[in-house]
C-alpha cells in the first residue's frame, strides 16, 4: 500500500479501551495510524508493524549521523568555538571567492 493512503485517526483513551479490536484490524491493514489522547493530549500512537520498522530505521541512522558529528567534534575538543568559527568563516569566504573568479571567466 502507498503510504501516502495511510490516514491519522484520534480518538480518547476511554474509546480507544471500547474499540481496541477494531483498532487494531484498521492499523493492521494499513488503512490507519491511531492517535489516542486523554484528556485532549496525544499521549500514544498505535501503528502498524512496519510503521515502526521504519522509525526505528529511521531512529538508527539518527543514531549513527551524530556519532559521526560527535566523533568530528572530540577531534577538535581542544579547539575554542570562536577559532572554529573564524576557520569555518575562512573557508566559506574562500569558497565564495573561488566561485565568483570562475563565474568571471566563464562570463
Amino acid at each position: 500500500m502507498d503510504r501516502t493512503d495511510v490516514t491519522t485517526d484520534r480518538i480518547k483513551a476511554s474509546e480507544a479501551r471500547q474499540l481496541f479490536s477494531k483498532l487494531l484490524n484498521k492499523v493492521f491493514g494499513g488503512e490507519k495510524r491511531i492517535i489516542i489522547e486523554k484528556s485532549g493530549i496525544p499521549v500514544a500512537a498505535l501503528v502498524s508493524v512496519d510503521d515502526l520498522r521504519r522509525l526505528e530505521r529511521y531512529d538508527q541512522l539518527e543514531r549513527e549521523r551524530f556519532k559521526v558529528l560527535e566523533e568530528m567534534r572530540s577531534a577538535f575538543s581542544d579547539v575554542s568555538t570562536e577559532e572554529i568559527e573564524r576557520e569555518v568563516s575562512k573557508a566559506i569566504e574562500e569558497v565564495r571567492r573561488e566561485k565568483r573568479q570562475k563565474s568571471r571567466r566563464s562570463a
